[in-house]
């Protein structure tokens, strides 16, 4: 996945970065990415919006 595409959030773009700075393996990105992608369509909006009650 290239991250200068318009179509990547900058949130993601963000967490991805922060994740390879820290050395996180492939496989754990990939499965960091997902619960946020579900958590964001249980949400119905973007995760960064999320609240306490949440």
């Amino acid at each position: 996945m290239t991250f200068s595409d318009p179509g990547v959030s900058p949130l993601r773009r963000r967490m991805v970065d922060d994740m390879r700075m820290r050395k996180f393996a492939p496989k754990t990105q990939s499965t960091y990415l997902r619960a946020v992608r579900e958590f964001a369509r249980f949400l119905g909006r973007s995760p960064d919006t999320a609240t306490v009650e949440d």
